[in-house]
């Protein structure tokens, strides 16, 4: 036996259960464990403010599929990164969050005071839907550990809170004995696979069989579940077009059925062939907002929906026919069930259809908003879609600028993540730099605002510090774009929302990036070669036209609009 602080066993213990990276921002109340964790061989990143700090370790999750694990103080560290902890309970990622708290009440004695950093923690955490877990004493302090990382292994965000007098106390160590009930880091177990029942499946193949134009709209969980295959061959038996929503961005990408994005994100092919659906196969699919476009994406037909999940089948639009089960396993027993169409039979297959989709191009889909000092957004996007290798993982930030996302594409899903899951600005830097720690073999290309990126500009030294493969394209319009188009779609001044034309360039070369300006597609042109094999950070202020609204902001308009009416 051997006596170790509660900080270095539970230091131990992380490291036992597979854990070779962490995230976060040091604090008095986490250094010690902190730095304990770093000699002991697990990368310690750090970053400059907590949002980042919990971003980080979402993005890793994501990229990979293993825990995600951060650690930041207590009080005004857990307050600073409670908008990350927001946005990570509602991920679905693996996320472990360990934060500093307060010393256990002593007993009924005078103390000095006050706590400057006095925070209810666990109750704040609450609040914003994660769940918290703190250690009553060093006895109970490694079983809580293995605990709150089981819960985390769920795909779910979990704090554990731990007391700086239980970090430091003492504890007996066995080292011959595994850590209590030992959690294993690595990828999470995909959930146990149901077929769905074979009465609802039938019901769904009866209106697919009927249908002279139906819709396959497939979701992040469809493409988690390997239904690709499957429902590209449903799509072809059926005579019905492929489409995704945003999180299941190109999915089917190079599949001569493919549409590309439903909703706020649609090209207007792909908005005109799902306006003529009579029937929709939505599969793994959340169908929120962006995906309805407001509610207008999809026409009055029948939907039948398909989810592992019962609850989420109907819960933000209603289906006609519920298919409760797994999405691989489901769409193999609708192909089963449902019969091959003829040629004839399957109109939006026909020689003239697919002679028009070939003949689509998004490039061409806009007319270009260029002008002297500004270029329009959406060329920009086509022009890096080219550039840019092809291999490479895309993450976003949240804003106006969002309406670039159909115009770049990614190799399939697991390479595409959005950040706008809490509807907020500056979390996209952190889940970026996750990512390109988990995948530093490929550049990660991280679109940002100048909004979201004044917010977290602080982070281009954590890029040069840990070496991470980024390239930042600086969606820069000037302005908080959303709320410019917001004020503009309501005839309201708009000066509030605009700034001064800022060059970032310079102060991205300061700090080790290969940074420029770019104003022009001449100006982007000439940046090819650095393009096609970025080496090191690269950094691009783009300076974008900002009379260019993504689709969404007139959807918003329009709903509101529908609301008051």
């Amino acid at each position: 036996m051997r006596s170790v602080p509660i900080y270095q066993a539970l230091a131990e213990d992380i490291k036992a259960m597979g854990v070779d990276t962490v995230f976060g921002l040091m604090s008095d109340d986490t250094a010690a464990f902190a730095v304990t964790l770093d000699a002991m061989g697990i990368a310690l990143l750090g970053a400059r403010h907590e949002n980042v700090a919990i971003g980080m370790a979402d993005g890793y999750a994501a990229a990979t599929g293993r825990l995600g694990v951060a650690l930041v103080g207590r009080g005004p560290a857990l307050a600073n990164g409670l908008q990350a902890a927001s946005f990570a309970a509602r991920t679905g990622n693996p996320v472990l969050i360990i934060y500093g708290e307060a010393a256990l009440p002593a007993g009924p004695v005078n103390a000095l005071g006050p706590d400057y950093k006095g925070l209810d923690g666990a109750g704040v955490l609450k609040a914003a839907g994660v769940r918290a877990f703190v250690p009553t004493g060093a006895a109970t302090a490694r079983a809580t550990l293995a605990d709150a990382a089981a819960l985390a292994r769920t795909g779910q965000a979990v704090a554990l809170l731990l007391p700086v007098d239980v970090q430091h106390r003492e504890i007996a160590v066995d080292p011959d004995e595994a850590a209590p009930e030992a959690v294993d880091a690595g990828p999470v177990p995909a959930r146990r696979a149901e077929p769905a029942r074979e009465h609802a499946v039938r019901a769904a193949a009866s209106l697919l069989d009927r249908a002279k134009r139906p819709l396959i709209l497939a979701g992040h969980g469809a493409w988690k579940s390997g239904a690709r295959e499957a429902l590209a061959s449903l799509a072809e038996r059926t005579g019905a077009m492929l489409s995704t929503t945003a999180r299941g961005k190109d999915m089917f990408r190079g599949h001569r059925l493919n549409l590309g994005i439903i909703g706020s994100f649609s090209h207007s092919a792909a908005r005109r062939m799902a306006a003529e659906a009579d029937c929709v196969l939505a599969v793994g699919a959340g169908l929120n907002i962006l995906t309805m476009s407001f509610g207008e994406s999809l026409p009055d037909a029948p939907l039948i929906q398909i989810d592992a999940s019962r609850a989420s089948i109907g819960r933000w639009t209603t289906a006609d026919v519920a298919v409760v089960g797994d999405a691989k396993l489901a769409a193999g027993q609708l192909l089963e069930a449902t019969a091959e169409k003829a040629a004839a039979d399957k109109p939006q297959h026909s020689a003239g259809s697919m002679a028009a989709l070939d003949g689509f191009s998004i490039a061409k889909d806009f007319q270009p908003a260029n002008t002297a000092r500004t270029i329009d957004p959406r060329s920009l996007a086509v022009m890096l879609d080219r550039m840019l290798p092809e291999a490479r993982n895309v993450v976003y930030d949240a804003g106006n600028f969002l309406g670039v996302v159909p115009y770049l594409s990614v190799p399939d899903p697991a390479h595409f993540k959005m950040t706008n899951d809490f509807a907020s600005i500056g979390l996209g830097f952190g889940a970026a730099l996750g990512f390109a720690r988990a995948r530093p073999g490929i550049p990660t290309v991280f679109v940002v605002g100048d909004g979201g990126f004044l917010m977290t500009m602080g982070e281009l030294e954590t890029v040069v510090r840990e070496d991470l493969p980024l390239v930042i394209v600086l969606m820069n319009d000037c302005a908080y774009g959303a709320e410019l188009h917001h004020l503009r779609l309501r005839q309201l001044p708009v000066a509030k929302s605009v700034f001064p034309d800022v060059d970032f360039a310079p102060v991205a070369e300061a700090f080790g990036y290969d940074a420029h300006t770019v104003r022009t597609p001449d100006d982007l042109e000439a940046l090819g070669p650095l393009l096609a094999a970025p080496e090191g950070p690269v950094f691009l202020d783009c300076k974008i036209n900002a009379d260019v609204a993504a689709p969404f902001m007139s959807e918003v308009a329009a709903f509101e609009a529908k609301q008051h009416a």
